[in-house]
């Protein structure tokens, strides 16, 4: 029986469609939905148990994968089938699990799956701008307790134009890259990187996202209707007691309230809370801490989050006693490490990154193969996160998608900077060594100064904060460099990199409906506050880039040949080159350029002497005499019949010298008139139309004997 299937379209702006269907693909899960939009197809499942986990969170999983059958490619690698995710489907996964989260209910503990599929790939359609609204639909189309429809879509301008969802030529013309997700009400997340942008004009792109996307909800509840809108779900509440929640909240505000005031350090802090959880626990008999066990827990963690929320809104006072502008104190340091190309030390109050900078070949790039883009990046940035830096000791489990993320913030915050010309591939890592709120950020600051130390010529240097918010609808504190503590119990955490200019990244996850645009955009502005207060440290500590690279550093020099040389110069199965970098201690990378039909040639190496060397091969390689010019040239082989020289200026060529053209006297022997190693001048006369080889000549620059 044909499945009956039904379907909506979204107009954008400039004429292009998003078209939403149901009914046909997946009828088993809970709720699927394809996306359309040119030939992009996108299939989105949902699914979540009926019995609720025996866990105190949401466990939610978002996987977003590309099937490179989508595009018509094969997987790389040995075993021809997807594996592990790559860093940007994770990129795509926290992008959308950051705004469904908080909209299911705070008591749903059920396992929940949402798999988001490329089926069906356009090269003029980034998928992964329509992830967000992908999954929402299908979620509409379930059963399952979720506060309202979201999307997200991905803004860019072009000649001071916003669009919608751009293809990936349009956005390598644009100076915002940015995907913003929101409800109908509220904006929920904002993530991208910006060329140096004003606050207002980030604000005014996150607008334009936001009425985008209210077209994109109404369409979802219109397509939901359409199929008849699912009955949610029961499912096991967390009970409530009234008289339990004023009890504790007794026992656990003022205290909570007295420990927040103090501005103590992380350990005190934390000790003292622990000590008062305890106290309300006493408070109880073993079979009430049995029965309401729970409860008693989520009350006092209520208690405890009003208290320091208070203390904030009414005092201005902050955990660590700080002002709510104010910047924790900054310390900073270069050139640390002796043996790394680039090295840097950032700490600000209880959070501590290094970071190290790596120069090398285009060899090095980071190559990207995913069925919807190809390319490599020559300039890239990795976090890690390892558990001690927060005194913590858990088993390592490779890369979590957390660092993935953070890395990747860090890593647009700083790349804009990096000038187009720099002829090396670099590789920052952070390493975080303390962990007190935004180590990310950070990893920006220590990342710059690791670049400007290392000699990398960035354009201007980057400093990153981020910043919170605190409001109970009338009264609102932004805070400027958030502890770790005040992420978890604010309402808005963002995080913005910039340069003295203006913006370059931001990353943000608001909690609260209905945030004006008027705070969003004063909370920015106290952002480049303390962004430019923290950069005036790292200039303290390292004004400019240095002016070259270490002297160990690896010294890189490009050169073009003709593609018709590059054959000859890397020689039979590699031969020539192979012997060339063990003899000199070079890296020598060679591109093809089609295009110009030349070859980029690429010569790293710590020793001038090796440069110079392969230098000289290739300008060997490139020597061709012009008719008419006077070369010195070294005699390297003598033959009955001339002597084989070889040009000075171009070790390796050589040309006969012909018997006949050593001197005006006739040369019986050659050898009594040269030697090899003798040094002597020849002029070139081009292709000798007889031999069809070429001619030089010692003799036409002797004075002809007259004739007897």
């Amino acid at each position: 029986m044909k499945p009956k299937v039904f379907t909506e379209k979204i107009e954008l702006s400039d004429g292009r469609f998003i078209t939403l269907e149901t009914g046909k693909l997946a009828k088993q899960a809970h709720g699927s939905v394809v996306v359309k939009m040119g030939n992009a197809m996108l299939l989105c499942t949902v699914v979540s148990s009926y019995e609720s986990s025996n866990v105190d969170f949401l466990p939610l999983t978002v996987d977003y994968r590309e099937k490179f059958a989508a595009a018509g490619k094969y997987p790389g690698g040995f075993f021809k089938r997807e594996a592990r995710p790559s860093d940007a489907e994770i990129l795509t996964m926290r992008l959308v699990d950051r705004v469904l989260r908080p909209l299911f209910p705070k008591d749903y503990h059920a396992e929940t799956q949402v798999m988001i599929q490329l089926m069906s790939n356009d090269e003029d359609v980034m998928p992964d701008s329509l992830a967000g609204l992908a999954a929402s639909t299908a979620i509409q189309l379930s059963d399952f307790p979720f506060e309202c429809p979201i999307s997200e879509v991905r803004v860019a301008r072009l000649k001071d134009e916003f669009i919608i969802n751009p293809s990936r030529t349009q956005l390598e013309e644009s100076d915002i890259d940015m995907i913003v997700g929101a409800s109908y009400d509220s904006v929920m997340m904002v993530e991208g990187e910006m060329n140096e942008i004003s606050e207002e004009e980030m604000a005014d792109a996150i607008k334009f996202a936001h009425d985008a996307i209210k077209i994109q909800i109404d369409a979802q509840i219109k397509l939901s209707k359409a199929v008849g809108k699912k009955e949610v779900r029961d499912y096991e509440t967390l009970k409530s007691n009234e008289e339990l929640e004023k009890k504790i909240h007794t026992l656990t505000y003022d205290k909570c309230y007295k420990i927040a005031k103090k501005g103590t350090s992380k350990s005190e802090r934390s000790r003292a809370f622990s000590a008062v959880k305890e106290e309300v626990k006493d408070a109880f008999t073993e079979e009430e801490n049995e029965e309401y066990g729970d409860l008693i827990n989520d009350y006092h963690k209520k208690a405890e989050k009003h208290a320091i929320r208070e203390l904030t809104l009414s005092e201005g006072v902050r955990l660590d006693g700080r002002k709510t502008d104010e910047i924790r104190p900054i310390w900073c340091e270069v050139d640390y490490l002796p043996s790394t190309h680039g090295s840097s030390i950032f700490s600000r109050g209880e959070t501590q990154a290094l970071a190290t900078v790596t120069l090398g070949t285009s060899r090095e790039a980071n190559k990207i193969d995913m069925p919807s883009y190809e390319g490599e990046e020559k300039f890239y940035l990795h976090y890690n996160f390892p558990p001690f830096c927060t005194g913590e000791a858990r088993p390592l489990r490779g890369t979590s998608r957390r660092e993935i993320g953070h890395g990747n913030l860090a890593q647009r915050g700083l790349k804009g900077v990096v000038p187009n010309d720099c002829p090396y591939t670099v590789r920052v890592v952070s390493e975080v060594l303390e962990s007190n709120g935004s180590s990310s950020m950070a990893s920006v600051c220590a990342g710059t100064m690791a670049l400007m130390d290392a000699g990398v010529q960035i354009s201007r240097p980057v400093s990153g904060i981020a910043m919170g918010l605190i409001s109970d609808g009338k009264r609102h504190a932004v805070l400027s460099d958030i502890l770790g503590d005040e992420d978890h119990l604010g309402d808005m955490d963002f995080k913005v990199t910039g340069t003295s200019k203006g913006i370059t990244a931001c990353q943000m996850d608001i909690k609260i409906k209905g945030l004006s645009y008027e705070i969003l955009v004063k909370a920015l502005k106290q952002a480049r506050d303390g962004r430019l207060q923290i950069l005036d440290k790292l200039i303290e500590t390292i004004e400019k880039p240095n002016p070259d690279v270490k002297p160990h550093s690896p010294k890189i020099i490009t050169k073009k040949i003709p593609n018709e040389f590059i054959g000859p110069f890397i020689g039979p199965g590699g031969k020539v080159i192979q012997e060339l970098q063990k003899e000199t201690g070079c890296t020598i990378v060679i591109n093809e350029d089609p295009e110009t039909e030349e070859g980029i040639v690429e010569i790293l190496g710590t020793a001038e002497k090796g440069i110079e060397i392969v230098l000289s091969k290739i300008d060997s390689l490139l020597f061709k005499p012009e008719k008419g010019n006077i070369y010195k040239v070294k005699v390297i082989k003598i033959l009955d019949f001339g002597a084989v020289v070889e040009y000075l200026d171009a070790p390796g060529n050589e040309v006969l010298l012909h018997i006949s053209e050593i001197a005006w006297e006739r040369t019986e022997n050659v050898n009594k008139v040269l030697k090899i190693g003798d040094l002597l001048e020849v002029k070139y006369f081009g292709i000798d139309p007889r031999t069809r080889k070429e001619k030089v000549s010692r003799k036409a620059l002797l004075e002809r004997p007259e004739r007897k």
